[in-house]
């Protein structure tokens, strides 16, 4: 990777295969947010990081980013002398994206490759053995056809009309449509955390009904 120009530090967030449905959300100042990841990769982490986005940006406001993004996800922070967040990648990449710099994230990766190729598809293995849940069914999840879904941040509510399917605004779509269309957004979003039926959310319906062995 090039050096960074005089004054900017990254923001990067970080995933791992051993620890599903985490981020770590940090900052470095060094020229090459790879030595990072390196560091954080020791012997008692047994898959490398990789990294979700990471984000030049000047010096003054690198500090605030990373500082407003702890603050927006403190009810998530596992450890508070950690940074990291129990919250869905989309959530912190979303912000990231929209805060002014340089996406620096394909050097990052590019840089990556240069691991041993046993390293970089361990964790691919493991997360290719992790069984998967299945996709979304109110029918299933004792939802009946008719049944309102409220969505938890405008209070908007879609109708439920088939096992996959709800009509909002008129339209009918699949539930992850109807979450963007509330939110705003176009980035691809798991809708379960956004919505309630009779006053449960949605997730923990789907984690009753589909438990995580």
């Amino acid at each position: 990777m090039e050096n960074q120009e005089n004054g900017n530090q990254i923001v990067y967030v970080l995933t791992n295969p051993a620890m599903p449905g985490l981020v770590k959300i940090g900052l470095t100042t060094r020229e090459n947010p790879q030595l990072r990841m390196d560091e954080l990769y020791s012997t008692g982490v047994p898959f490398p990081f990789e990294c979700v986005i990471a984000k030049q940006i000047e010096e003054a406001r690198a500090g605030q980013l990373e500082q407003a993004l702890h603050t927006a996800f403190k009810p998530y922070r596992v450890n508070p002398s950690r940074e990291f967040f129990a919250i869905e990648i989309y959530q912190v990449k979303a912000l990231l994206c929209a805060w002014p710099g340089t996406d620096v994230t394909p050097q990052v990766n590019k840089e990556t490759e240069a691991l041993p190729d046993v390293e970089r598809e361990a964790g691919k293995r493991f997360e290719s053995r992790k069984p998967k849940r299945p996709n979304l069914n109110f029918d299933e999840m004792g939802i009946p056809t008719g049944s309102l879904l409220v969505s938890s941040d405008t209070g908007e509510e879609a109708t439920v009309i088939e096992p996959k399917k709800v009509r909002f605004r008129g339209e009918e779509m699949a539930l992850h449509r109807a979450t963007q269309l509330a939110l705003n957004v176009e980035y691809k979003i798991k809708p379960l955390h956004y919505w309630t039926f009779n006053g449960r959310s949605l997730q923990e319906i789907y984690d009753k009904r589909y438990p995580l062995e």
